[in-house]
């Protein structure tokens, strides 16, 4: 009995990030942009925007897989929601000057930015990436992933769209 209170308690801590988590504040920190200038995460909020923040490190595959195929739809899904993406990476010491090139290599039309100090992350309780927070327009947190399944980016955009204001 023991054993198996031992593996549902693991069950449901390796996936508790990926369930919906309650509203919460976007948390204010500083981080920087590619060319290491600070950015308060105050400026990331967009004027009744839906935004994205995603969590990814030089050296994560599946970080890598899905940035690039949201990539392919982010141009139509900031033309039909306004939607705007952060990708963050939390590379650390000599893997920061990755991040610049592996950007550029990828083409991301994403704004870019470093939490190499891991005060965002911290923050927001990113265990693991890729992770990935939606915000509304009003900047409430209406969804969080961890990890990443082929296909996923399907469920962001249904997140985002469910979530924008009803035009009349």
């Amino acid at each position: 009995m023991n054993s198996l209170l031992k593996t549902i308690f693991g069950l449901m801590l390796l996936f508790g990030g990926i369930l919906p988590s309650p509203a919460q504040d976007l948390p204010s920190v500083v981080v920087k942009d590619l060319d290491g200038a600070p950015v308060r995460t105050e400026t990331l909020r967009t004027e009744g925007k839906p935004f994205v923040i995603s969590f990814f490190a030089t050296w994560c595959k599946p970080c890598l897989r899905e940035l690039d195929a949201v990539a392919e739809v982010y141009e139509e899904w900031q033309e039909e929601t306004g939607v705007t993406i952060y990708a963050v990476s939390i590379d650390e010491g000599a893997d920061v000057q990755k991040v610049k090139p592996l950007a550029r290599a990828h083409d991301w039309a994403y704004t870019i930015l470093s939490d190499a100090n891991g005060d965002l992350k911290r923050a927001m309780n990113v265990a693991m990436v890729p992770s990935l927070f939606v915000f509304d327009g009003r900047g409430e947190l209406i969804h969080r992933g961890t990890g990443y399944v082929d296909g996923g980016e399907s469920e962001i955009i249904e997140v985002i769209r469910k979530h924008l204001p009803q035009s009349k």
